[in-house]
Formats: structure tokens, C-alpha cells, sequence
């Protein structure tokens, strides 16, 4: 809802600023639920909450029309431009706006998302192992983009499950080409290889007076041994933990860049023991950035996220993204609600995420959308006169059944994503 009011009003507005006369503001179509008129506009929230929509006056060949200067035909291709362009715009600048805001706040992240992805361990069975990864490789290029870091090299396999695709290594000062099918995971159908960076767990949290806290142990303490074995995954630190009641252990931990060695033993608590840490399954780093600092990462974090929709784009259209990893506005909702249990945080960078979506796929050329009337404007002025009405329809009819089409096709995804519904279809 706030983005596609964001959205029209960018429409909107540029409208009112053009001297355009607006006959109705909705957000949703179909039925009006609500409705208020204010100077000759009428404002209302309509049942059908898949988008919306600003209607001006004489908008369209199809609409009355009486030559009036404030109806939207009667205005220069340039002005005409500026009204359809600044829906899309709206969107972008909100996105970079919700960023800003979320990096300027700070920001708990994965210290591995930014290094460069070294192998550390390979998922027994996963397709990385059947391809004959190891660790301590160092992933240089996944279907032929270059992979700098660990981000984004699950954006370059995310979009690819199910599919052959070429993952460049280096191996001991030798480039090799391996050919791996990543598999599909979760309900979203992401791609995924099975290959881990090599981390630590980190201790987020300390319990006062249990066992941990007598040790000296602190939040923020990185745990790199216990007994002098390294310590890569958390789960078989909990492990070792739970089968060492009353048993001494010694943690090495890096604190303040220096290791440390800390004697814990775990107390007995029902059948297992416990030191009374809350662990995270790595270490992660604190983003705390000026406000122009902020600006920067939010431009940077929105091309890269330009950069992976549009990658997927051309993979649906090359067969190499499958079409059931689009989601529609049922998954969308799904995510919001997972997200805002996250936090604020988790929440605003998702909405950042779909603005940019949502102002990127308008300014795509299929008739109907903005980008669409944008182009067959360019048309018209390449071609020194405007097309029939007749030729207009035409476009917008191709226009709209491709909408349907992926309409259709988003509705049905999210639909097979509950449960109780897929059920009901004894197709899958």
C-alpha cells in the first residue's frame, strides 16, 4: 500500500504541477470502498488491492475530450513525459531513501558477505561435492559473472536453480571450470550449491552467574577452538557442549583481535550441559555509517540489487530462471510479515527491495505500464507523427495479456507456496 501510494502520487503530483486536471486517485481497483472529493478530484480506496491509479482528464484518445488545456493530450510530449516518468522515479528515490535510513541506523551483518568467497566446507551430498569443490577453493566466476564476494556470489546462484552453469575456481594458482546443478531450496525454488564460507560462531549474548559469565566469557567473543580442535560450525560446539557436563573445556576465543583461552564447565541441566551463551552461527560486523557515508552504501546496495533484477529478467527469458521464483502480491505479504518480525530494520530493507522492483518493472517497455506509454511516445517523435487509435489499442491489448499473463502466473505461484491450498491441486 505505501508504495504504490508513493508510486501514484509521483504521478500525481507531476500532474497537478503540468497544469493536468486529475479526476481520481485510487489506491486498488475495482469497486470504491471509500471515497472523498476535494477541488474536483476524487480520492478513494478501491477493493482490489493489486495496485492502483491516477486518471486525468482526456488521458486517452478513447476519453471525452474537449481540446481543454488542462486535460493530458492537450499537453507536450515533454510534459506528458514528465507525468508518466515520475511514477517509476518515486519508487527508485524511495528505494535509496529506505536504505539511507537503514544503514544510517546501523546494522548488524554477516562479516563473510563482503570477503571474498574461499570455500571452507562443502555440504556432504550437495551439488558443489558432485562437482568436485573443495575447500579452500576460491570461487572466481559463476556463469560467466565474476564473484568478488561471498553476496554476490548467492545473488549469481540464487536465480539458477535446476540449471547446468559453468563455476570458475582456483586451486592452487590453477584456474579450473566445474559444471554444477545447483538445487532448489525452500518454497521460493532458490538455487543453492552447498558450499560454506569458513566462520566462527560468536557469542551475542552472555547469562549472569552461569558458567560462561564465572569463565570470563563476553558477548562479542569469537570462538575459534574448543580443546584446540577449530570450531567452524556452531551446531557441533552446542553439540560437544551438551555432552560435557561437569567436564572442563577450554574455548579459544579472538577478542579485540587477540586469542584468548578461557577454562568453562558446563553445568547439568536436564539431560544436557549448558554454559548459558546465546550464540550466533558467525561473526558478524557492525555498520554504523555517517549520513553521506549512508547515502553512498544505500546508491551502491540499490545498483547491486539493479544489477540482480535484471539478471533475472534475462534468465526468464533465456530458460534460466524458472518462472516460479517470481512471487506476487499473496508472497509479498508472506515476506512483509516475516520481515517485520525481524525488525524495522528487516522490514524497510525489504519495502526498499520491492519499490525498486516495483519502479524498474513500470519503466519496462510493454504498453500499459509507464515505461510502455513512454515508448510508444519515443515512437511517435522518431516517427513525426502520432499512431491511429486503432494501432493503440493494438499495443495496449498486447500489453495487457502479457500483464495477465504474469499476473496469472505470480497468483498461481503464490497459491502453491500455502500449504492447505496446494492441497487442493492433485496436480503437484
Amino acid at each position: 500500500g505505501v508504495l504504490v501510494f508513493v508510486h501514484e502520487l509521483g504521478h500525481f503530483v507531476m500532474a497537478r504541477l503540468n497544469g493536468v486536471r486529475v479526476l481520481t486517485f485510487s489506491l486498488g481497483f475495482g469497486p470504491k470502498l471509500l471515497a472523498t472529493t476535494r477541488h474536483g478530484t476524487e480520492y478513494c480506496i478501491s477493493a482490489i488491492p493489486l495496485g492502483g491509479y491516477v486518471k486525468m482528464a482526456g488521458e486517452t484518445a478513447e476519453d471525452p475530450r474537449s481540446g481543454a488545456p488542462d486535460e493530458f493530450l492537450s499537453k507536450t510530449k515533454w510534459q506528458r513525459f514528465q507525468v508518466l516518468i515520475m511514477g517509476p522515479l518515486m519508487n527508485l528515490v524511495l528505494a535509496v531513501v529506505l536504505l539511507t535510513g537503514v544503514f544510517y541506523t546501523g546494522a548488524e551483518v554477516p562479516a563473510y558477505e563482503s570477503q571474498p568467497p574461499v570455500v571452507g566446507r562443502v555440504v556432504e551430498k550437495s551439488p558443489a561435492e558432485e562437482s568436485g569443490i573443495r575447500p579452500g577453493d576460491v570461487i572466481l566466476r559463476v556463469a560467466d559473472r565474476d564473484v568478488d564476494t561471498w553476496e554476490q556470489l548467492f545473488i549469481a546462484v540464487t536465480p539458477r536453480a535446476g540449471k547446468d552453469i559453468p563455476i570458475v575456481v582456483r586451486r592452487g594458482g590453477e584456474e579450473l571450470t566445474l559444471r554444477v546443478v545447483p538445487e532448489s531450496q525452500t518454497k521460493y525454488e532458490l538455487g543453492e550449491i552447498g558450499v560454506l564460507p569458513e566462520v566462527h560462531p560468536q557469542v551475542r549474548g552472555v547469562t549472569p552467574g552461569d558458567p560462561a559469565a564465572l569463565a570470563g566469557l563476553q558477548a562479542g567473543d569469537v570462538i575459534l577452538a574448543l580443546d584446540r580442535e577449530p570450531v567452524t560450525d556452531s551446531q557441533a560446539l552446542v553439540k560437544s557442549i551438551n555432552g560435557s557436563a561437569g567436564k572442563t573445556l577450554t574455548l579459544t576465543v579472538r577478542r579485540a583481535g587477540t586469542p584468548v583461552d578461557l577454562q568453562v564447565t558446563p553445568v547439568k541441566r536436564g539431560d544436557v550441559g549448558r554454559i548459558g551463551v546465546d550464540l550466533s552461527g558467525y561473526e558478524t560486523r557492525l555498520i554504523q555509517p555517517g549520513f553521506f557515508q549512508a547515502i553512498q552504501m544505500s546508491l551502491k546496495r540499490n545498483l547491486e540489487l539493479t544489477r540482480a533484477i535484471f539478471d533475472t529478467l534475462r534468465g526468464l527469458f533465456t530458460a534460466e530462471t524458472s518462472p516460479k521464483q517470481l512471487m506476487g502480491p499473496l508472497g509479498i505479504a508472506q515476506l512483509s510479515g516475516g520481515a517485520f518480525q525481524l525488525g524495522w530494520s528487516a522490514l524497510f530493507s525489504l519495502m526498499a527491495m520491492i519499490s525498486l522492483n516495483l519502479g524498474l518493472i513500470n519503466l519496462m517497455p510493454i504498453p500499459v505500464l509507464d515505461g510502455g506509454h513512454i515508448a510508444i511516445m519515443a515512437l511517435e517523435g522518431v516517427s513525426g507523427r502520432d499512431f491511429s487509435v486503432r494501432v493503440k489499442e493494438r499495443m495496449l491489448l498486447a500489453g495487457f495479456v502479457v500483464l495477465m499473463a504474469l499476473m496469472v502466473t505470480v497468483i498461481y505461484n503464490d497459491l502453491t507456496r500455502i500449504t492447505w491450498v496446494e492441497r487442493l491441486m492433485p496436480w503437484r
